[in-house]
């Protein structure tokens, strides 16, 4: 394998897409794009996908009946204002969310990083997060 620094840099590295399992794509789709929002785009094959600000989408499918769906985590950094619209449509929801990803401090904000954050669940479990600031390597303690 070609060493990295070897490789021509002909393109940026982006995420584009990702797919995420829900047991009801459409009520999963709704619910992310209602929280952050957003729209749910058009079905598209298996997928209904919701398109972020920076052209990512989450492509939400279906799994078959039966299948265990693996919990996953997705964080959004969203602005000031974002967060205000977003945290005010958790609340008006009655949706749970946590300053930790612990879930330990239930109807709490955190202020990692100098921002703020929050977390919460979707319907099928996967942990959803909205920030105001990206994370470094060095938290301050949260709260």
């Amino acid at each position: 394998m070609e060493a990295p620094e070897a490789r021509e840099a002909t393109i940026a590295v982006e995420l584009n897409h990702t797919i995420v399992f829900a047991t009801d794509r459409q009520a999963s789709a709704e619910f992310i794009a209602y929280v952050l929002g957003l729209e749910a785009g058009a079905p598209f094959g298996p997928f209904l996908p919701v398109e972020t600000a920076n052209h990512v989408t989450l492509d939400y499918a279906t799994a078959p009946p039966g299948t265990d769906i693996s919990v996953q985590h997705y964080a959004f950094l969203v602005s000031e204002e974002e967060f205000d619209a977003a945290l005010a449509r958790i609340q008006e929801a009655r949706i749970e969310y946590f300053a930790d990803p612990h879930l330990t401090m239930p109807g709490q904000i955190n202020h990692l990083y100098g921002g703020r954050g929050v977390y919460f669940r979707d319907p099928d479990g996967h942990g959803m997060e909205i920030i105001t600031a990206p994370y470094t390597r060095t938290p301050t303690a949260p709260g």
